[in-house]
């Protein structure tokens, strides 16, 4: 007897990832966390930690939450789910590298690498 189906863990991971990147960008956009690369203290001295330009925080925002709607809106529209997840995957990625190029501790990396493993789960659970 199957504890959870595949396409229930694939709900589950859709519904995880884009409510938590959502919340990043959101709610916690201005706030400090564990997670944030170098010292900063907010989104914004994080993409300058990173040596990025300012609109590259827009940029990169408003694609993430994009793709976290799609992944949510895929619970309803199942075309929209290996789009989203594959913007998000390839964004954690970077955002790992990002982490790297400025030598953070490794724990800084866990949430990218988290969400990037997860969202590759669901692009491969779902093909």
């Amino acid at each position: 007897m199957e504890f959870i189906s595949d396409q229930q863990l694939v709900s589950l991971f859709q519904v995880v990832i884009g409510l938590s990147v959502m919340r990043v960008w959101t709610i916690n956009f201005n706030k400090s966390t564990p997670w944030r690369g170098g010292g900063a203290r907010n989104m914004k001295e994080e993409f300058t930690a990173y040596g990025l330009p300012m609109w590259m925080v827009y940029f990169v925002g408003i694609l993430k939450v994009i793709f976290s709607i799609g992944l949510i809106a895929g619970l309803w529209v199942p075309e929209l789910v290996l789009f989203s997840a594959s913007g998000i995957a390839i964004f954690m990625f970077f955002a790992i590298l990002m982490h790297v190029k400025i030598k953070d501790p490794i724990k800084k990396s866990i949430p990218a690498l988290t969400f990037m493993v997860l969202s590759l789960l669901i692009i491969f659970l779902e093909n």
